[in-house]
């Protein structure tokens, strides 16, 4: 082991990573195991995108709606 955690491991730059292929496989069954990283990235995202709009930061998920509006009323009162 060379790293200790996430701080110290130097991550690849897009020229130095390795060719990917992607292959699609034709099957009758549901779909399914694509989505994960997806599913993982895209709230946080989401959460600093909204951050980033109104100051306000979202600490649990599902966002309510609601809830947002009168946290953006209530810091700009």
């Amino acid at each position: 082991m060379q790293q200790s955690n996430f701080h110290d491991y130097r991550m690849l730059r897009i020229d130095q990573a390795p060719a990917i292929e992607v292959h699609l496989i034709k099957s009758g069954e549901a779909p399914g195991g694509i989505g994960e990283t997806g599913a993982t990235a895209a709230p946080a995202a989401w959460g600093n995108a909204i951050f980033a709009a109104t100051g306000i930061r979202l600490r649990r998920l599902p966002v309510d709606p609601n809830l947002l509006a009168a946290a953006v009323s209530g810091s700009r009162s």
